[in-house]
């Protein structure tokens, strides 16, 4: 697999949880010989939502959430065989969204 790069894009909505997961993944790759590039941290989306309390008047009366998307990203450069392998039975949380792209 020679001039190649893996990019692998995680996301979860905590922050500890994502940071462990990039750390494992971090790990088996040097691990196996390739060279990793990250985790990089990317922008954090921040959605807010604004819900009235009260069910009949009292507009001015409003409960604020908010739910935070965080987001690292990976590059595994010049990956080797066993690096491909061992990353494809690498068991990461459940809470994490992994994307992976060859390039």
């Amino acid at each position: 697999m020679a001039n190649q790069r893996i990019r692998i894009r995680l996301k979860s909505f905590d922050h500890r949880l994502i940071d462990q997961s990039a750390q494992e993944i971090v790990d088996t790759a040097k691990r196996t010989g390739a060279q990793v590039c990250g985790p990089v941290p990317l922008p954090t989306r921040i959605e807010r939502f604004n819900v009235l309390t009260s069910p009949h008047v009292n507009k001015d009366a409003r409960d604020q959430y908010e739910i935070r998307t965080h987001k690292r990203m990976l590059d595994i450069v010049q990956p080797t065989d066993k690096t491909v392998d061992a990353l494809m039975k690498l068991d990461l949380a459940a809470g994490v969204d992994v994307q992976i792209a060859l390039g």
